[in-house]
């Protein structure tokens, strides 16, 4: 019984018959050429182009070694088949159905073959994706707090380490209406410092950055102030939010309003045919009375009417301190209570507006300090502090570099000698002469509470020394004398040498350029050397002690 080609086995399909049985031996057995007639038969089997002959090791590999059994099989299949190839030849050629049978493929592993060690790479489409771990949700609100901090602040409501995460990435650049009254981390306000000011010197603020910033930027603004052009409310704005940080304002430059070319009158012509005259314009400075009555805790107020680097524009009206803002500075101090410390330098100050100022300082609850060194204040200047002295606490001072003179230092000496607050005295570069001298050295043998004295630059003399040689035998609390650049000569300088050798609480006496001798000056810097050290005995953490002849006043050093 012959079987159909249609029921042949499918390996058996397409093999000519001749090829069908291998020569040379049994079924079974491998006969030669056996190679090649199983890789025509894969051909057959594949319908696919003829492929090179593989390596008997390569083949059993990818096919397997043939087994007895499986070429019994092989040959059983290609018997019936011959059977059938007459009716096959007779029929003509059959349509060949495609194979079921998948192509060999050879095996791929990341460790295996040429290419065993590259391995795939991914690129992603987005360029900024990485491989970063995805960052926490706290960390994530944290950076959306710092992005939207100036539209939604929220601070006060997140835990201690939260809040200071957000503080260290907050911009120093942000409103100070939202900063303000909100921040009180002294290292946010300390990059504010630093980016804006190449020099801070925290100390001379109180040691506290956010003061110094509120200070030195109210400063800022003043310097730059424009009468009649920059808006008031620019300054007046800021007092909510540093009304409660500023204590010191130091202002070294009041701007005049702004000098505008007249505008020509046609027809208005004098009879000499020249133009009509044009009236100034005012040089009033801006006043500072609403300002200084918003800072409630302001203590220490240092001014200075002039124009800094003028340059070609100079005129003298720059420098200016006109009667109408004398009137409204003495009006402004005048109601600020806490004010201890006041100092107008370098202003053009004469006698009439002292008194003014002086005025509105009698009886004042809080002063200590008054400093109105560089300025034109003479006798009757003098005479006006002499009265604050016994209408004040005042402890401090400072008429350096002014024109007064015996009559004005006589007053000044007469306060002296009754008073029971001032501790330091400076009349430096004035010209009070022997006879102001006189005057002063006689109040020291009764006054009780002066420690350090500036005398330097007076035209003093033989005179004045012999009348302090006795005040340094009996007096107990002076610690600084200055006398320097004044006239002492040889026998005034043997004086105050014999003054010294009963004295034990003198720390500090400058004589230089006093034309003292030598050795006399020898002398006095050895009694001053056992002073201290008998004060640094007494005093286990002294806090400074200065040479002996080259000793620097208590005076401003800008003044």
């Amino acid at each position: 019984m012959r079987t159909s080609p249609r029921t042949r086995p499918l390996a058996t399909r397409g093999v000519p018959n001749d090829r069908r049985r291998p020569r040379g031996g049994p079924a079974g057995k491998r006969a030669p050429g056996h190679r090649e007639w199983v890789s025509h038969g894969l051909r057959a089997i594949t319908k696919g182009p003829p492929a090179p002959t593989l390596p008997m090791q390569s083949m059993q590999a990818t096919l397997g070694t043939p087994t007895s059994s499986a070429l019994s099989r092989f040959s059983t299949s290609t018997q019936d088949k011959s059977s059938t190839a007459g009716q096959t030849s007779s029929t003509g050629p059959q349509p060949s159905r495609p194979s079921i049978i998948p192509p060999p493929s050879k095996s791929k592993g990341w460790g295996t073959g040429a290419s065993g060690g590259r391995m795939r790479r991914i690129i992603a489409e987005d360029p900024e994706w990485s491989l970063a771990i995805v960052p926490l949700l706290t960390e994530l609100c944290i950076q959306h707090i710092v992005e939207n901090f100036q539209n939604n602040p929220i601070l006060k409501q997140l835990l201690p380490e939260h809040k200071q995460k957000v503080l260290d990435h907050l911009s120093p650049d942000l409103p100070l209406a939202v900063t303000a009254n909100l921040i009180d981390d002294e290292s946010y306000w300390r990059r504010c410092c630093t980016q804006r000011w190449p020099v801070c010197h925290v100390a001379k603020h109180g040691g506290s950055w956010k003061r110094m910033f509120f200070e030195r930027h109210l400063e800022n603004l003043l310097k730059h102030f424009i009468p009649s052009t920059t808006d008031p409310a620019l300054i007046l704005d800021l007092l909510p939010l540093c009304r409660n940080y500023v204590r010191r304002l130091r202002v070294d430059q009041f701007l005049p309003p702004m000098k505008l070319p007249p505008r020509p009158r046609s027809g208005e012509l004098s009879e000499s045919g020249s133009e009509a005259e044009v009236e100034e314009p005012a040089t009033d400075h801006y006043q500072l009375g609403d300002l200084v009555a918003g800072l409630s805790h302001l203590e220490e107020l240092d001014l200075v009417y002039g124009v800094k680097d003028c340059g070609m524009n100079f005129e003298w009206n720059l420098f200016l301190f006109t009667y109408r803002d004398c009137h409204s500075l003495a009006a402004t101090i005048k109601a600020c209570h806490t004010l201890k410390i006041f100092r107008l330098t370098r202003s053009k100050v004469d006698d009439d507006k002292a008194r003014v100022l002086i005025r509105s300082l009698l009886d004042h609850p809080a002063l200590e300090e008054l400093d109105l060194s560089h300025n034109l204040v003479g006798d009757r200047g003098a005479r006006a502090a002499a009265k604050l002295l016994s209408h004040s606490r005042l402890r401090v001072l400072n008429l350096a570099n002014n024109q007064v003179r015996a009559l004005g230092a006589q007053s000044l000496a007469h306060a002296l000698a009754h008073n029971t607050n001032l501790i330091s005295l400076n009349l430096r570069l004035n010209c009070i002469e022997d006879e102001g001298g006189q005057a002063l050295a006689h109040a020291l043998q009764t006054n009780r509470c002066l420690t350090t004295l500036h005398l330097g630059g007076n035209e003093l003399s033989e005179p004045t020394a012999t009348l302090l040689s006795q005040v340094l035998a009996v007096n107990t609390t002076l610690t600084s004398i200055n006398l320097s650049c004044n006239h002492i000569g040889l026998d005034g300088g043997k004086q105050l040498l014999e003054g010294m050798s009963d004295n034990r609480t003198l720390l500090e006496f400058d004589l230089r350029l006093s034309d003292v001798a030598q050795e006399s000056e020898y002398l006095i810097g050895q009694a001053l050397c056992a002073n201290r050290e008998a004060a640094r005995q007494r005093a286990p953490n002294p806090s400074c002690f200065l040479s002996p002849i080259t000793a620097k006043g208590p005076e401003n050093p800008a003044g």
